[in-house]
């Protein structure tokens, strides 16, 4: 059939920053593209490190989890681990589902 679906459900007072959110986050995936293919491994750093801190804030651990590889891969300047977690962002981003929690 087709791919996995993954429904994330945020609150209703963060379902309007939502779809800026993941457009940032489909914007990481061609810069992370980039920063690869010019090494810049601490630049990677960083964004796995803003990433993780920020993923979980909206109610997405999985991109906090992706950032968080980025973030130690490019720490010890690892290509091959960034690129499949890049991979891995780009996968999720295309199939999350968001569902709004309606206060009871």
């Amino acid at each position: 059939m087709g791919e996995h679906t993954t429904v994330v459900h945020v609150d209703e007072d963060l379902a309007d920053l939502i779809p800026e959110f993941l457009e940032n986050r489909r914007r990481d995936v061609e810069r992370i593209k980039r920063l690869v293919e010019e090494g810049q491994y601490e630049e990677l750093a960083r964004l796995g490190h803003s990433m993780k801190g920020s993923g979980g804030g909206y109610g997405f651990t999985e991109i906090s989890e992706i950032g968080q590889g980025i973030e130690e891969a490019g720490a010890r300047g690892d290509r091959k681990a960034i690129t499949t977690l890049c991979e891995r962002l780009a996968t999720y981003l295309a199939t999350v589902t968001v569902q709004v929690r309606r206060p009871e």
